[in-house]
């Protein structure tokens, strides 16, 4: 005769059939821009880097002397500003879903960390976790990009360090609430090593509350990876991003204002998106909120 083993394991689901009309325009313009994202090489009418200095500087289409050639217009060394603005959408939500991933990766170990030993290791998680939420972002990624120099791959990890406190934090409660119940101290009691523990058996019972952060936390990466690039410190060229295409423009807003205001609407509206979409996704999944 076997014995079932205790479970506490949450289901959960979202429901799409009651979005409203907001939450169903930002999840149509957060897949299209997913999309384009990705096929990016294939709907680019040109490379974000062709320049023809005869063309420099022309309208969008919808303006005297604009063509259809380039509907959004060229920037001041002829490109076309279409074809960058897809190309820095790939790199800006390319950047931002790492930093995103590596966030939650690590406020999860660490808050694992933190509700496993607990003591003196507790109280120094939670000490470094009020001091990065103390601490602005850009201060700090400033002060790291400076020093060290601009790459590619430390300008992703410097956003991987964004928000990983909020994670922590989150983690650490669920972790702690959950080593009590009795799921958990039966299969201590069964011979599991804490690593199972956790991952097997206490994860998928917080992956809502890891998921429904996420999706707030990556429009916020996005903001602070465009700020960063405006500023000169995040993506270098050749390669472009929605930031820094606002900062190269920004000296020419009142002759060719196209250049820094169409990415600029572009950011606002992806990160509105994605926000709005998140925030009805945690409605959703926050069983304190659902039904409210």
């Amino acid at each position: 005769m076997t014995t079932a083993l205790p479970t506490d394991r949450k289901t959960w689901r979202v429901d799409l059939g009651d979005m409203p009309p907001s939450v169903l325009v930002s999840a149509a313009w957060v897949s299209l821009m997913a999309v384009i994202a990705l096929l990016a090489d294939v709907v680019a009418p040109y490379d974000y880097q062709d320049m023809d200095l005869l063309g420099r500087l022309k309208p969008p289409v919808w303006m005297d002397g604009g063509t259809w050639a380039h509907p959004l217009g060229t920037d001041d060394l002829g490109r076309d500003v279409l074809s960058r603005i897809i190309e820095s959408l790939r790199i800006s939500l390319f950047v931002a879903l790492l930093g995103t991933l590596i966030g939650a990766v690590l406020g999860t170990v660490i808050g694992f960390t933190a509700a496993h030993f607990r003591g003196w290791v507790d109280h120094v998680v939670m000490v470094l976790i009020d001091f990065q939420a103390a601490l602005p972002f850009i201060i700090l990624a400033l002060a790291v990009l400076a020093f060290f120099g601009n790459s590619f791959v430390l300008f992703v990890l410097v956003m991987g360090v964004y928000g990983w406190e909020r994670y922590a934090r989150i983690v650490r409660g669920l972790a702690l609430s959950a080593s009590s119940h009795g799921y958990a101290v039966a299969v201590r009691t069964l011979g599991a090593n804490p690593v199972r523990v956790y991952l097997r058996h206490i994860l998928p019972n917080m992956g809502s509350a890891i998921i429904v952060n996420m999706t707030l936390n990556f429009p916020e990466t996005i903001l602070v990876e465009t700020s960063l690039s405006f500023l000169g410190l995040g993506i270098q060229p050749p390669l472009t991003s929605l930031g820094n295409m606002v900062g190269f423009g920004r000296d020419y807003l009142l002759t060719a204002w196209w250049i820094a205001v169409l990415p600029s609407i572009v950011i606002f509206v992806t990160t509105l998106a994605f926000s709005l979409l998140g925030d009805w996704l945690r409605d959703r999944l926050d069983p304190t909120l659902r039904g409210t």
